[in-house]
C-alpha cells in the first residue's frame, strides 16, 4: 500500500529556489522527502523554508563506458537532427568538438564517426533503446530500486531533465510503477538534446515548449506534456521580496540621484568576454562625463566563482558597484553543489526592481526585468582580441530558442561599443515595450499561477 510520500530531486541550486522557495509545495498534502546529495548546511537552509517530512541521500554513481558512450552518441545524433530539422547549424555548438585529453579525443572522435550511422530517426530510439537497457545494468540501479521499494512513495518528482543520475532513478521508479514528474529546465534546453529521464509527465513553461517538445521528441505522447509555467517568475508578484530603498541602496553604495544600469554576468562558457563588455560600458561611462548621471550594479552570474571580473570592478570601483549573488558555495569545483539562499530572491527582485535597464549577453534576465517593465539591452558585437576566437555574438543570437522572439525590437540591440551610451539613453526613454510583452507571452506562458498549476499535476 502506497504512502502520501512525494520523493522531490533537486539537481542544481536552480531547481531549490524555484521549487522551494516558491509556493510550490507550500501547504502540500504530501509528505515531502528530499532524496539529494546536498551536504548539512543545504539542507538546513533548504528547510527554512520547506517543511520536509525525510531526506535521503541518493547513493554514488558511477557511470560505464557503455552507458557514457551511448548517452553521448544519442546527443550528438539528435544534434545533428535537430539541426537538420530546424536548418539550424547553430545547435551543433552544443556538442564539445575540440578536446584536450588524448583519451577523450579518441572517446569523442570515435562517437563522431559513428554518428553518421544514425542519420535516421528510428535508428536514435533504437539508441534510446539500448541506453535504457545499459543503465539498468549498473550497481546503482539496483541501489535506487531498493530505495524505492523500501519508500514506495505516491510519486517522484525532479527539476531538471538532465541530470546525470536521473535516467537511472526514473528507470527505476518506471519499473516499480511509481509515477514520475519532470520540468524542462529552461527556455533554451530542448533543442540541446540533453532529455536524459523518460518521465510519466514532462511539466513545460508554455505552448511554444509544448511544440518543441512535438518536434524534438516525437515519440513522447503530447498528452504526457503539461503546459504549468514555471515558479521563478512568481517571486517577482510578491512585494515582500524587495527590499526597502534605503536599505538597497545603502548596502550596495548606490546614490539615489543616479540612474541604475545592471550589468547581468553569463557563466564563463556562455560568454567568456562578459568582463571585456562590462568594461566597455563603463569606460563609455566614464569618457563620456556621465558618471554623476549612471551607475553599474553588478550581478555575476552565482556559478561564475572565477573571479574574472575582479580587476574591471577595482580599475572603476567609483563607478560599478557589486551585487554578489546570495548563494551558498560548498565545493567551487562543481556547480550542481553551489545553492542559493532565500534572500537571494529578494536581493534579484529588488535589483531588477530599481534598476532602471540591464544589459548582457542573451540572458533570460531580460524577462526577469521584464516583470517590471524595465528594458533589456542585448550586446551584439564582438570584442577585437577574443578570449575564444570561436565564439561569437553572431552565434549566440542564431541558437533555437531565439527563433521564439517575435519582434527584434523586443530588446535593444547594442551593435558596437561606440552606441553604448546612445542605446542607454534610447532604453531610458522607453515607456513600455510591448514587443517584449509578446515575446514574454510566448515563452512564459501563465507563470503567475505556475506553482498551484504544478502541483496540482504532480
Amino acid at each position: 500500500m502506497k504512502n502520501n510520500k512525494l520523493l522531490l530531486i533537486f539537481p542544481d541550486g536552480v531547481g531549490i529556489r524555484n521549487y522551494l522557495y516558491s509556493r510550490v509545495f507550500k501547504n502540500t498534502k504530501f509528505d515531502l522527502i528530499l532524496f539529494h546529495n546536498f551536504d548539512s548546511q543545504s539542507i538546513t537552509e533548504i528547510k527554512k523554508n520547506t517543511t520536509i517530512l525525510n531526506e535521503i541521500t541518493i547513493p554514488e554513481y558511477k557511470e560505464s563506458l557503455k552507458e557514457k558512450f551511448l548517452r553521448e552518441l544519442i546527443c550528438l545524433a539528435r544534434l545533428k537532427y535537430n539541426s537538420e530539422i530546424t536548418k539550424n547549424k547553430s545547435l551543433l555548438t552544443n556538442w564539445n568538438w575540440n578536446q584536450k585529453t588524448f583519451s577523450k579525443k579518441i572517446f569523442y572522435k570515435t562517437i563522431e564517426a559513428i554518428s553518421i550511422f544514425y542519420k535516421k530517426y528510428s535508428n536514435i530510439l533504437k539508441l534510446e533503446i539500448r541506453y535504457q537497457k545499459a543503465i539498468r545494468k549498473n550497481i546503482f540501479y539496483k541501489e535506487i530500486k531498493s530505495i524505492l521499494e523500501k519508500e514506495n512513495p505516491l510519486g517522484i518528482f525532479c527539476s531538471h531533465q538532465r541530470g546525470l543520475k536521473m535516467a537511472t532513478i526514473f528507470a527505476a521508479a518506471a519499473d516499480l510503477a511509481i509515477p514520475t514528474s519532470t520540468v524542462i529546465y529552461s527556455w533554451d534546453n530542448l533543442p540541446k538534446a540533453r532529455l536524459a529521464l523518460r518521465a510519466d509527465q514532462y511539466l513545460v513553461w508554455s505552448d511554444f515548449m509544448k511544440k518543441e517538445m512535438k518536434l524534438y521528441y516525437p515519440e513522447i505522447s503530447q498528452d504526457k506534456v503539461i503546459v504549468t509555467g514555471t515558479p521563478q517568475f512568481e517571486f517577482y508578484e510578491n512585494k515582500d521580496n524587495i527590499i526597502d530603498k534605503e536599505i538597497f541602496y545603502k548596502n550596495y553604495n548606490l546614490d539615489f540621484n543616479k540612474k541604475v544600469i545592471c550589468f547581468s554576468g553569463n557563466d564563463e562558457k556562455s560568454s567568456p568576454d562578459d568582463p571585456k563588455y562590462l568594461e566597455d560600458v563603463a569606460k563609455e561611462i566614464a569618457n563620456s562625463g556621465f558618471e554623476n548621471k549612471y551607475q553599474i550594479l553588478f550581478r555575476r552570474c552565482p556559478v561564475d566563482l572565477s573571479g574574472r571580473f575582479d580587476k574591471v570592478i577595482h580599475k572603476y570601483a567609483g563607478l560599478i558597484k557589486e551585487a554578489t549573488p546570495l548563494w551558498y558555495f560548498n565545493d567551487a569545483k562543481n556547480w550542481t553543489t553551489i545553492y542559493p539562499t532565500f534572500e537571494d530572491v529578494k536581493l534579484l527582485a529588488s535589483t531588477a526592481f530599481y534598476s532602471d535597464v540591464v544589459i548582457n549577453v542573451g540572458s533570460t534576465m531580460a524577462f526577469d526585468f521584464a516583470m517590471y517593465d524595465k528594458p533589456c539591452i542585448f550586446i551584439h558585437y564582438d570584442q577585437e582580441e577574443k578570449l575564444d576566437v570561436r565564439w561569437s555574438t553572431e552565434t549566440i543570437y542564431q541558437f533555437q530558442h531565439f527563433r521564439s522572439m517575435p519582434n527584434k525590437k523586443a530588446v535593444i540591440w547594442l551593435d558596437n561599443k561606440r552606441e553604448i551610451i546612445d542605446k542607454i539613453e534610447k532604453a531610458l526613454s522607453l515607456n513600455h515595450n510591448e514587443h517584449m510583452d509578446s515575446w514574454k507571452k510566448i515563452v512564459l506562458g501563465d507563470y503567475q499561477n505556475a506553482s498551484s498549476s504544478i502541483l496540482k499535476n504532480i
